[in-house]
C-alpha cells in the first residue's frame, strides 16, 4: 500500500508518499481501506519529531478515517468484510491506503453523512465529547468558552454545545473566522487580537465568567482563563500551542473552587477509547443525523498533497477541517 512517510522530522516537505507494508491485522481489529482522513494538530507535531505516537501504533500519521471494511479479526462481530459506511479513530496511520484499528474504535458513517466527509468526525467527536462533556460535565443552561472557535474542534464544539441548550463564546483572530462561528450558533464571538477576552467574558456574564473552557493555548492563557471562569468553572486544557510552562496565582483557584482539566486523546487505553467512542455513537451521532451538528470543511486535497495540506494548517487561515483523500 502508499503511505505518507515522515522522511525525517521537519517541515511540511519531508511528508513522502512511499510504498510500505499493509498492516497486520489483530483478532480484535478490522482493516479498513481508506477513502479520507483529516488533519489534526497533532500530526504536525508528530512531523516536526514533539508527539511520537503510543508504542505498537501506526507510524504514520493520521488520527481518524474514513472507508471501507476489507478485512476483519477473529472475534469481531459487528463488522463485516465490504462494509462501507464506516469511520474511526485511530492511533496513527490514517495517511494512507489502509489501516487495523481495534474495533471498539469503529463507527457507522452517521446518516446523511458522505463517507468522505465522515473522516472529519471521530477525532474531535470524540475530543470534545470525552473532554468538555465527560470530564468537564458541561451541562444544559451553562457557559462554555472556547478558544480557536474556528478549527475543526471549535467549529464541531460550538455546533455540540449549542444542541446541548448551552449558552457558546468563542475567540478568533479574525472577523471572518468570528463570522463562521457565529454562523455556526456561537453566541458572543470575541477578537483576541482586539479584545481583552476576559473583559468581555465578564460584560457578557454580569461579571460571573462562564462555565467551562475548552483551550487549546496553554500556558499565556492560562491565569486569564482562571479569571474568566465562575464558580465551581472547569478549565479543560487540551493543547499548548502557545507553551507549556506558566505561573498562576494559585489564589484565583480556592475561593470560586475553580477545575483544571488536562486531557489528551491518543495516548489513551483502545479499552479507554472504546468507551468514549460508545458515547459518542450513542449521544453524538443522532445530532449529526439530525442535522444539529454538520462537518464544517475547508478544503479537500490528494493525500499525495499531505505537505500542502499540513502548509496550510499551519497558516491558520482555515475555517473547519482539512480532508485529505486517498
Amino acid at each position: 500500500m502508499k503511505a505518507i512517510v515522515i522522511s525525517e522530522p521537519g517541515a511540511p516537505e519531508v511528508l513522502q508518499l512511499r510504498e510500505v507494508e499493509d498492516p497486520q491485522v489483530k483478532d480484535d481489529e478490522v482493516l479498513i481501506r481508506v477513502h479520507a482522513t483529516a488533519l489534526n494538530r497533532a500530526d504536525t507535531l508528530q512531523r516536526l519529531g514533539s508527539y511520537s505516537p503510543p508504542p505498537g501504533s501506526s507510524p504514520y500519521p493520521g488520527l481518524e478515517c474514513s472507508g471501507t471494511i476489507e478485512s476483519v479479526g477473529n472475534s469481531v462481530s459487528r463488522w463485516k468484510v465490504g462494509d462501507q459506511v464506516v469511520c474511526a479513530l485511530l492511533s496513527g496511520g490514517g495517511y494512507a491506503e489502509k489501516v487495523a484499528v481495534p474495533v471498539g474504535q469503529v463507527l457507522p458513517v452517521p446518516a446523511g453523512v458522505s463517507l468522505k466527509d465522515a473522516a472529519a468526525f471521530p477525532e474531535v467527536a470524540c475530543t470534545v465529547w470525552s473532554t468538555v462533556f465527560m470530564m468537564g460535565r458541561l451541562s444544559p443552561a451553562e457557559s462554555f468558552l472556547v478558544h480557536g472557535g474556528s478549527s475543526g474542534i471549535g467549529t464541531f464544539a460550538i455546533q455540540m454545545a449549542k444542541h446541548q441548550g448551552v449558552r457558546v463564546f468563542v475567540t478568533a483572530g479574525n472577523e471572518e473566522k468570528l463570522a463562521a462561528c457565529k454562523e455556526l450558533g456561537a453566541d458572543v464571538c470575541i477578537n483576541y487580537k482586539t479584545e481583552d477576552f476576559v473583559a468581555r467574558v465578564k460584560a457578557e456574564t454580569d461579571g460571573k465568567g462562564v462555565d467551562v473552557i475548552l483551550d487549546c493555548i496553554g500556558a499565556p492563557y492560562l491565569q486569564k482563563n482562571l479569571d474568566s471562569l465562575n464558580f465551581d468553572g472547569r478549565l479543560c486544557i487540551i493543547g499548548l500551542m502557545g507553551g507549556a510552562n506558566a505561573e498562576i496565582k494559585l489564589s484565583s483557584l480556592l475561593p470560586k473552587r475553580l477545575t483544571v482539566l488536562g486531557a489528551a486523546l491518543r495516548p489513551r487505553s483502545k479499552e479507554n477509547k472504546a468507551v468514549v467512542v460508545a458515547e459518542v455513537e450513542k449521544i453524538v451521532w443522532p445530532a449529526i443525523e439530525a442535522g444539529k451538528v454538520k462537518p464544517v470543511i475547508y478544503k479537500y486535497l490528494p493525500l499525495s498533497q499531505a505537505a500542502e495540506a499540513h502548509s496550510l494548517m499551519e497558516s491558520s487561515s482555515h475555517i473547519g477541517k482539512i480532508l485529505l483523500v486517498t
